[in-house]
C-alpha cells in the first residue's frame, strides 16, 4: 500500500523519511524524542504533563494563558497548509512537523483530533501522474521531451481526485504517526451524517471510543460523494458542514472540545485584508466585532475563506469551545505553532467571549508612543515640572502608598524569600530617597532632549547638526521592586520616551498606586498616556514579540529573568546584564581595616543585589596572616557561607566545600574565596569568570591600583570602594533603569543619557549632490562649528 502512496513522484525521499530512518518509540511510559523526522523542531523544552487535564465543559477559556489546561483539542488543517504551492501534492515537511506536534500533545495526556484537507490535491497529483504514464511511448518519443512536459492534461474533476487521493493521504498519516507509536483512524463524513440522528450518535460514539483507546481520529469531508455547497443552508443555531472549517466547528461542539485550532495560510484575522498597508493582526476577537473587519479573497485552494473561518469559530465559541486561527504555513513558526498555542503563547487570533475592561497591550503601546512624542515636544522646564510634581506626590501620598505596599507584603508572606521581601518593602525613608532622586533627574533633564552634540558646515549655506532625541517606546520589566516604577518613569519623562511597565504580580497593589500618581503628574501637561502599566495577562515572552511597538527592552530582576528576556526578544534590543558576578581583589598591600569594612558592605549589606560581592580574590602572601583571619572571622559573624576555590582549597587541610563553579552569582549570604599569585592572575581570573559588571581592588599601592583600573574590562571598576556603589542614584544620575554590561549604546548604571539616541538635521538652500561632482560648481568644506554650551544648571 505504501508503494502506492509514494508512487506519485516523491517516492525516494519520503520512503527514507518515513520507513528507513532509525526511530525511538514514543509512548506515555517512554516520552523520548523520535529520531526519524530530523528537520523539525526538538521538543525537549516541552514538559510532559503529569497531572490529569480536566475541566468542566460548557464555557470557553477567557484568556490565552488558560489554554494550557485544554484536554480535548481539534486541529483543523486547511488546504493551503496541507498542499504544496503548486497545488499538486502535499507539503510533506510541514505535515511531518504537524504530526510531531500533535503526537507530543497526545503523549502529554491530551485527546487530539485532526480535521484535514488534502485528498483532492493528493489525488490530483496521482491522477496526473497516471495520465502521463498512459501516453504511448511512441507518442512520447515522437513529440520530444520538451513537448512531453507541455502535454495538455485534462481538467480533473474534484470528486474523482478525492476518491483517488483519500487512501493515499490516510496511509501517509498512518506512516507518520507510527513513528511516534501512535495509531490513527480515518472517519469520512458529509453534512447528512449530522442531520440523521442515528448517524450522529454513531459518529459520536465512534469518536469517543477512539479517544478512549488513545487513537487519533483523522476526519475529513467525504469529497468523493459530497453534494455541492449550499451557502444559505444553515439552520437556526446549527452550522452546516459545507467545508472543513464548518466541519471542525461542528465536531468541536459535538465532542465538547476544549480548543479548536484552525490553521490557514495567514497569521490570523486582520482588521483589513492581509497584505494591505494598514492591515493589523487582531490578537483577540470578540463576538460582535465582525462589523469592524473587512474580509479579503479566499485562499488559493479550499472552499472556505476567512469569513467562513470566523463564522465557524464564533459558532464553536458559542458552543463552549475556545478557538485560535493561526498560520500553519510559515516556515519559521509552523514547526511549533500548535504547541505554542496550547502553551498559551501569543500566536494567531484568539476568540474570546470575555472582553477586558481596559485596552490591550498593543493599544497601550500605541498610546505610549503617541504620548511619548507629545512629551518630547514639551519644553524642558515642563518635563522637569512633571517630575517635581511626582516627587511631591511620593511624599504627600506616603500613607496611601505604604498601605498598598502592606497589602503586597501580607500576600507575599510565606511565598517569597527574605531577600525578595526586603526588595518588595517600601518605607518612609525609601520614599524620601526616591523623591530626592527624582528631583536630581528633574535638574539634569533641563538640557537633555534636543541637545546639539556636533555641528558641521558641509558647504556654504549647508549646515549639519547631530542632536539628541528619545529612543521611542521603552518596555521595562521588573520583579518585586515597586520603587523601580517612579524611578524609571521619571527617567522616561526626562528623556521624552514613551514607557510600558510590566511589574511582578507580587507588587500589584504598590505598582497600581504608584502608576496612578505618575499619570496624575503627567496630566498637568496633558501627556497622561505616555506611561502605561501592563495589567493584562500578557506573558513576558509575548511582550518581547512586539517589535513594531517597542524600541528597547530593559529587564530589571534576577539573572534568570534577564536571560529569558534576551532569549525571547524578537528583533528588539535588550539592555541589561544577565549576571552580576562581582569580584574584589585584596592585594598584598591592602589595609586590614579597609578590607573588612569593604567586604562586609559589598557582601552583607544587600546580598540579593546585582552589585553584591560574589567572589573574593586574595593574594597568596596574605594567607595565614592576621588580615586573612580577620576577614574570615568577620564573615563567620555575618553568617556568610564560604565556598573554596580550587587553589584556595589546596592550601587548607580542612576546607569549606569546594566551589562547583567559579562563575556563580549566589544572590545570598554565600561567597567564593580564591587565591591568586599576582595582580595579573587576579585580572585574568576576573576576565575568565566575571560578568563585566563591577570589580574592585583593595590596595594602598597607587601604581597597582591604576594598573587594575585600566586593565580590568568591566562596566564599573573601583579602587578601595564597595561594589555596592555601582548604582545610578549613588553615581548622581538620580536613578537608573538598570545596569548594562553590554558594550553598545550604554554601559554601567544607565540613567538619563542612556535613554537617548541621536538624529541628524541638515539645513540647506536648494543644495543638490550633483553640484559637488568633479565638474560641479561647489566643494565640500566639512568645517567644525562651535556647539552651544549645555545648561550648567
Amino acid at each position: 500500500m505504501l508503494s502506492q502512496v509514494f508512487r506519485s513522484g516523491f517516492q525516494p525521499f519520503n520512503q527514507r523519511l518515513l520507513l528507513r530512518a532509525p526511530c525511538t518509540a514514543l509512548s506515555r511510559s517512554n516520552p523520548v524524542q523520535p529520531l526519524a523526522i530530523r528537520h523539525v523542531r526538538s521538543w525537549s523544552n516541552i514538559p510532559f504533563i503529569t497531572v490529569p487535564l480536566s475541566r468542566a465543559h460548557g464555557k470557553s477559556f477567557a484568556h490565552r494563558s488558560e489554554l494550557k489546561h485544554a484536554k480535548r483539542i481539534v486541529v483543523k488543517l486547511g488546504s493551503a497548509v496541507v498542499t504544496r504551492g503548486d497545488e499538486c501534492g502535499l507539503a510533506l515537511g510541514r505535515l511531518a512537523s504537524i504530526v510531531e506536534q500533535v503526537s507530543v500533545l497526545q503523549n502529554q495526556g491530551r485527546e487530539m483530533m485532526l480535521v484535514t484537507s488534502g485528498a483532492v490535491a493528493f489525488g490530483r497529483q496521482r491522477l496526473r501522474h497516471e495520465i502521463l504514464l498512459s501516453q504511448s511511448v511512441r507518442q512520447a518519443l515522437h513529440s520530444g521531451q520538451n513537448q512531453l512536459k507541455e502535454m495538455a492534461i485534462p481538467v480533473l474533476e474534484a470528486r474523482a481526485c478525492a476518491a483517488a487521493g483519500q487512501s493515499g493521504l490516510m496511509a501517509l498519516y498512518e506512516a507518520m504517526f507510527t513513528q511516534y507509536s501512535i495509531c490513527a483512524a480515518q472517519i469520512l463524513v458529509t453534512n447528512l451524517d449530522f442531520h440523521d440522528e442515528q448517524k450522529r450518535r454513531n459518529l459520536n460514539g465512534t469518536l469517543h471510543e477512539l479517544l478512549r483507546m488513545n487513537i487519533v481520529p483523522i476526519i475529513n469531508t467525504n469529497d468523493a460523494v459530497v453534494p455541492p455547497a449550499e451557502p444559505n443552508s444553515d439552520l437556526q443555531g446549527v452550522i452546516s458542514v459545507k467545508d472543513n472549517d464548518s466541519l471542525a466547528a461542528r465536531l468541536a461542539v459535538e465532542m465538547k472540545t476544549d480548543l479548536l485550532i484552525v490553521l490557514s495560510d495567514v497569521e490570523g484575522l486582520f482588521d483589513s485584508p492581509p497584505g494591505s498597508d494598514d492591515a493589523k493582526l487582531i490578537d483577540i476577537f470578540y463576538p460582535g466585532d465582525q462589523q469592524s473587519v473587512t474580509f479579503g479573497t479566499k485562499s488559493r485552494v479550499g472552499l472556505g475563506g476567512m469569513e467562513a473561518k470566523v463564522k465557524a469559530a464564533l459558532w464553536a465559541l458559542q458552543g463552549g469551545t475556545s478557538v485560535v486561527i493561526a498560520n500553519g504555513t510559515h516556515p519559521k513558526v509552523s514547526g511549533h505553532v500548535i504547541t505554542d498555542i496550547v502553551e498559551g503563547k501569543k500566536v494567531g487570533t484568539f476568540f474570546s467571549e470575555v472582553k477586558p475592561a481596559g485596552p490591550t497591550v498593543e493599544q497601550q503601546g500605541e498610546m505610549a508612543r503617541s504620548g511619548g512624542r507629545m512629551l518630547a515636544t514639551l519644553e524642558p522646564e515642563q518635563r522637569a515640572e512633571i517630575i517635581h510634581h511626582l516627587a511631591d506626590l511620593l511624599t504627600d501620598q506616603r500613607d496611601a502608598i505604604l498601605l498598598a505596599n502592606k497589602k503586597d507584603l501580607e500576600e507575599a508572606e510565606g511565598r517569597l524569600a527574605a531577600p525578595l521581601l526586603k526588595r518588595l518593602s517600601l518605607s518612609t525613608s525609601k520614599l524620601n530617597s526616591l523623591a530626592i532622586g527624582l528631583r536630581q533627574i528633574a535638574a539634569s533633564s533641563q538640557d537633555s532632549v534636543g541637545r546639539v552634540l556636533r555641528r558641521t558646515r558641509i558647504a556654504k549655506n549647508l549646515e549639519l547638526e547631530q542632536v539628541t532625541v528619545p529612543i521611542g517606546v521603552l518596555l521595562v520589566i521588573f520583579e518585586s521592586r515597586p520603587d523601580c516604577l517612579p524611578q524609571v518613569a521619571a527617567l522616561a519623562i526626562a528623556s521624552g520616551n514613551g514607557l510600558l511597565l510590566k511589574g511582578g504580580k507580587e507588587a500589584a497593589h504598590s505598582n497600581r498606586i504608584l502608576h496612578l500618581l505618575t499619570q496624575e503628574a503627567l496630566s498637568i501637561h496633558g501627556v497622561k498616556e505616555a506611561v502605561q502599566l501592563v495589567n493584562t495577562r500578557e506573558e513576558v515572552e509575548d511582550l518581547c514579540r512586539l517589535d513594531k511597538i517597542i524600541d528597547l527592552i530593559i529587564p530589571r530582576g534576577s539573572s534568570q529573568l534577564v536571560r529569558d528576556i534576551q532569549k525571547a526578544a524578537k528583533g528588539i534590543p535588550v539592555m541589561g546584564h544577565s549576571e552580576g558576578i562581582c569580584h574584589m581583589y585584596v592585594d598584598s598591600e591592602a589595609n586590614v581595616d579597609k578590607v573588612t569594612r569593604l567586604v562586609r558592605d559589598s557582601k552583607c549589606e544587600y546580598p540579593a543585589a546585582c552589585n553584591a560581592l560574589e567572589t573574593l580574590l586574595i593574594h597568596r602572601d596574605l594567607l595565614r596572616t592576621p588580615l586573612f583571619d580577620q576577614i574570615i572571622d568577620m564573615l563567620r559573624v555575618e553568617q556568610v557561607k564560604i565556598h573554596a576555590g580550587p587553589k584556595f582549597a589546596s592550601y587548607l587541610t580542612f576546607s569549606p566545600s569546594e566551589v562547583k563553579s567559579l562563575r556563580t552569582e549566589y544572590g545570598d549570604l554565600e561567597l567564593c574565596i580564591e587565591v591568586v599569585d599576582s595582580i595579573q592572575e587576579a585580572i585574568d581570573h576576573i576576565h575568565k569568570y566575571g560578568s563585566s559588571h563591577t570589580d574592585v581592588i583593595v590596595t594602598e599601592d597607587e601604581k597597582t591600583a591604576e594598573f587594575f583600573l585600566h586593565h580590568v574590562d568591566s562596566a564599573c571598576v573601583f579602587w578601595n570602594a564597595s561594589t555596592r556603589f555601582s548604582d545610578g542614584y549613588r553615581f548622581g544620575l538620580g536613578a537608573e533603569v538598570g545596569i548594562s554590561t553590554s558594550r553598545i549604546h550604554a554601559r554601567g548604571p544607565v540613567g538619563l543619557e542612556g535613554l537617548l539616541t541621536t538624529k541628524w538635521l541638515l539645513r540647506g538652500q536648494d543644495h543638490v549632490v550633483s553640484d559637488f561632482s568633479e565638474h560641479g560648481s561647489l566643494k565640500y568644506l566639512h568645517e567644525n562649528l562651535p556647539v552651544p554650551q549645555r545648561n550648567s544648571n
